[in-house]
């Protein structure tokens, strides 16, 4: 896969095995990893009417009594948070269905996500992280390589860490999946990764195709751009510290994708976005996919989806798993604002290669949204 093999990232500790020798009353957490944003600015816990984390019904977006509706949350999700979610309960329901209406020039199968696939999938990342780390390491990074087991965008000797590990494969296509670091304890992990990409790769299609039709385009403007292109699935581990405050699980920022689905695996929530300078605490709802926009689609729609800022908190007494499924556009795109997007002749964000958008993340430190930034032009 194109994009794991960039640029690598520097060695630093396990935070798995840190965790375990600086969790007592009287250890102190390593310079590196203490971080003053961790606890400064505001949070805000509990929204009203799920405002960080909006719950979109697939269910009401195909029915016609009720599509219309449903859409004007989804738009207000895009344009306003970049992010919402969708629960595993309501799949089955209308897998078949979706089936029939996105069967047009390409046949997709497994729209839902059936509660054995997520099932077996979470159980064997707790299962693997659950390992010795001489067993996990057999999976680490080789140089110059992101895919493996081992950290990411640490690109300097002195700048601050996160309070995580990761295990990072490409799982579409399936002739670059660099086996070599597919686990293979559990027994069961690599068909357990295949079926949870297998199953969630026509709901990303038929999510985005809503997307677009809730912002009143033409959905192939965006769908060929994604179509069949490659997939990344980031499983992260975020062990627990004593001294929370002063710890991020991942930096803020914003990813580099068109669409990224987000599965916690356990039910320890951690993930927040960012709004109007203020930390929002998203809750998951168990089995939930949060969808999260990424910086590719708000450039193509010219600002008409938002991309979203999110970083993740440590709990002080609990581990927290999730997985990110990252959808990437093809490898050739020149990032830019696609003509249908573009209202009165204002283009709002300069022209990039996407592969050189991609390296400039991926050789630096996760900064915000400032990557993003820097292609705004100003209006």
């Amino acid at each position: 896969m194109a994009e794991a093999k960039v640029n690598g990232s520097l060695a630093v500790p396990n935070v798995q095995a840190l965790a375990e020798t600086c969790n007592g009353p009287d250890e102190q957490i390593p310079q590196r990893y203490v971080r003053t944003e961790a606890s400064s600015g505001e949070v805000i816990s509990n929204c009203h009417d799920n405002v960080a984390a909006p719950i979109i019904d697939l269910n009401k977006l195909l029915a016609a009594q009720s599509s219309e509706e449903e859409c004007v949350k989804l738009r207000s999700a895009c344009q306003n948070l970049g992010l919402f979610q969708v629960c595993n309960a309501r799949f089955l329901a209308f897998r078949y269905s979706i089936k029939h209406l996105w069967n047009k020039n390409l046949q997709l199968i497994n729209h839902g996500v059936p509660d054995e696939v997520i099932g077996n999938f979470k159980r064997d990342i707790v299962e693997f992280f659950s390992q010795p780390l001489d067993a996990k390491k057999e999976y680490s990074q080789l140089p110059n390589n992101l895919e493996g087991y081992g950290q990411v965008f640490v690109v300097s000797e002195d700048q601050k860490l996160d309070w995580g590990d990761m295990m990072y494969l490409t799982v579409h296509p399936s002739d670059l999946r660099d086996l070599r670091f597919w686990p293979t304890y559990p027994a069961s992990f690599r068909q357990s990764i295949d079926a949870y990409s297998s199953e969630t790769k026509g709901l990303a299609r038929c999510i985005l195709e809503f997307m677009v039709k809730a912002i009143g385009a033409e959905p192939e403007l965006l769908l060929g751009i994604f179509e069949e292109q490659a997939r990344g699935m980031r499983m992260n581990y975020y062990p627990p510290c004593k001294q929370a405050d002063k710890v991020l699980g991942l930096s803020p920022h914003t990813d580099a994708t068109g669409l990224t689905l987000l599965l916690q695996v356990n039910d320890v929530q951690g993930l927040q976005i960012k709004k109007d300078g203020k930390w929002f605490s998203v809750n998951a709802l168990n089995d939930a996919l949060i969808v999260n926009i990424g910086d590719t689609l708000e450039v193509l729609s010219n600002g008409k989806f938002r991309s979203v800022e999110h970083r993740a908190v440590i709990h002080p007494n609990k581990e927290r798993i999730s997985v990110a499924l990252f959808h990437y556009p093809c490898e050739n795109l020149v990032l830019s604002p696609l003509p249908e997007f573009v209202e009165d002749g204002k283009v709002h964000y300069r022209s990039m290669r996407y592969q050189d958008f991609l390296k400039q993340m991926l050789t630096a430190q996760l900064d915000g949204k400032n990557r993003l930034e820097k292609l705004k032009l100003e209006q």
